[in-house]
C-alpha cells in the first residue's frame, strides 16, 4: 500500500479539486455521439509516451467517476477511450457494478478493469481456452498489485481503511447517500479508479 501521507494528500487534492464539468460532459457527449475511437497500438509510441498515457488515463478515470457516479463505468471508460477498445454497450452493462451492485463487495475499479482485460486479452472464439488463460493470468497480476497499492479490494475495507475511516454504504438509504455526498464521497472515491486504471494501463502496455 502506498504511504498513508501520499494517499491522504491525494484524497485532499481530489476533495478540493475544481472539476471542469462542462469539459467532462462534452467528452462524454462526444463518445455517445461517435463511439469509442479506434486506435492502433504502436509499441514504440507507447514506450515513449508512457508517463503521459498513465497520467491521462488516471485523470480521466477520476473525472468520469466524479461525473458518472459509477466507479466501474469510469474505470472501463477511461481504459476503453485510451486504448480504443469496445463500445458503449459495455459501459452500459457495467451500470450495476459499483460495489458489486451496491452490496459492498468487489470495488468497481476492479470489475471495470477486469472487463477491459477480457476485451484485450480474451478471445471472441468461445472454444479458445488460451484466451481465457491469458486474461486470467493478466488479472492475477492486476489483483496482486491493486491490493498491494490500495490495501483491499472490497468497498467497506477501502472506505474504512483508506478513504473515510468508516464504511458509509451510500446505496443503503437516501440518508446514507446524502452523508456520502456531504463527505465528498464521489470526489474522494475517485482516487481508487485512478489507481486501478493506472495499474491496468501499465499491465496492458507491458503485455502487448
Amino acid at each position: 500500500m502506498e504511504s498513508d501521507g501520499k494517499l491522504k494528500s491525494r484524497l485532499q487534492e481530489l476533495a478540493d479539486r475544481e472539476w471542469d464539468l462542462d469539459a467532462i460532459e462534452d467528452r462524454c457527449k462526444n463518445l455517445m455521439a461517435n463511439g469509442i475511437p479506434e486506435k492502433k497500438w504502436n509499441r514504440d509510441a507507447l514506450t515513449i509516451n508512457r508517463m503521459e498515457i498513465l497520467d491521462r488515463v488516471q485523470q480521466r478515470a477520476e473525472e468520469y467517476n466524479y461525473t458518472l457516479r459509477n466507479c466501474a463505468q469510469s474505470t472501463a471508460l477511461a481504459l476503453m477511450e485510451e486504448f480504443g477498445l469496445g463500445n458503449l454497450e459495455i459501459v452500459q452493462a457495467l451500470s450495476p457494478f459499483p460495489g458489486f451492485g451496491g452490496t459492498g463487495w468487489m470495488c468497481g475499479a476492479v470489475t471495470g478493469s477486469l472487463i477491459i482485460f477480457g476485451l484485450q486479452f480474451g478471445s471472441d472464439d468461445l472454444l479458445n481456452e488460451e484466451g481465457v488463460r491469458a486474461s486470467i493470468g493478466i488479472t492475477r497480476q492486476f489483483m496482486t498489485r491493486f491490493e498491494k497499492e490500495v490495501g483491499a479490494v472490497t468497498c467497506p475495507q477501502i472506505q474504512e481503511n483508506l478513504v473515510f475511516g468508516q464504511y458509509m454504504d451510500p446505496a443503503a438509504s437516501p440518508e446514507n447517500m446524502k452523508a456520502f455526498e456531504q463527505a465528498k464521497g464521489f470526489e474522494k472515491c475517485s482516487l481508487v479508479p485512478g489507481i486501478g486504471v493506472r495499474i491496468a494501463a501499465e499491465i496492458m502496455m507491458d503485455n502487448l
